[in-house]
């Protein structure tokens, strides 16, 4: 039941096999969303977690990051694709569009938000890059072999969650540089970090956020509706981007605990 490639599903993102093999996992900070389906696509072995639980259970500020990606690096799994449902702040970033992000803004105030948090050495991580390039890259040529358009690179803005943005929160994100805005990048990135596992985010535009669309404003249907009819363009991606994804552990992501004394042992 080991797998070194996870996926992590988000909104509308339930299932990724046809016939998988689940597994429960406990963690020290609990139990993951959901059982973990392992399979095999192109001859690399693929655990999938859909993020907010089998029936969407988990608003995001109560989905259990830290529990997700231990369980995962518990599995054998040390590079992570982690697709989700943004808003655009940038009106040439339409419905539909696939943004592979370099950077983040962390707006989050949820707790969880570190592994190593006990009483013992203190860890630092760097995540000046919260991004794995070889990842993007993989990703990338992935879509470019496909004929698909992505956007490679871009600022992901996430906000706590679970009420969208207001006008002036969504231009005030705009102008700070961001291209999109979800709920569920942070701290899914930095614990990936602290567990020294490479992770890549690839967002599918859903909505134009409220300081850009000018009308209503988003609804949760909105998004759904949005993801759903994009969801197969999305696995498609992925089932391109696993054989691509280095079989090797020569990533910095892989490294980024090394030299340091840990308060707990890693799976």
């Amino acid at each position: 039941m080991q797998a070194d490639i996870g996926i992590i599903g988000g909104s509308g993102f339930y299932s990724f096999f046809d016939d998988p093999r689940r597994v429960e996992v406990d963690t020290p900070f609990g139990p993951p969303s959901a059982a973990i389906s392992v399979g095999e696509v192109q001859g690399r072995r693929v655990a999938f977690l859909p993020r907010h639980g089998d029936q969407h259970q988990f608003v995001p500020h109560k989905v259990n990051y830290r529990a997700n990606l231990w369980a995962l690096r518990s599995l054998g799994v040390r590079q992570v694709l982690a697709p989700c449902a943004v808003g655009s702040l940038q009106e040439h970033l339409r419905p539909g569009t696939l943004v592979v992000p370099d950077q983040v803004i962390d707006r989050t105030y949820r707790a969880g938000h570190t592994v190593w948090e006990e009483p013992g050495p203190v860890v630092h991580v760097s995540f000046a890059d919260p991004y794995c390039p070889r990842g993007r890259a993989s990703v990338a040529r992935a879509g470019e072999a496909a004929g698909q358009a992505l956007t490679d690179g871009g600022t992901l803005v996430v906000i706590n969650g679970p009420r969208f943005s207001s006008r002036a929160e969504s231009r005030w994100h705009a102008a700070a540089g961001g291209s999109v805005v979800g709920m569920t990048g942070m701290p899914e990135a930095s614990v990936a970090r602290e567990l020294a596992m490479c992770f890549t985010t690839i967002c599918l535009v859903t909505d134009m956020d409220a300081g850009v669309e000018g009308d209503s404003g988003v609804s949760h249907a909105e998004v759904l509706e949005a993801f759903g009819r994009n969801i197969e363009k999305l696995k498609g991606l992925l089932y391109r981007v696993i054989p691509e994804l280095p079989a090797d552990d020569a990533c910095a992501c892989q490294h980024a605990l090394d030299g340091m004394d840990l308060p707990r042992e890693l799976p």
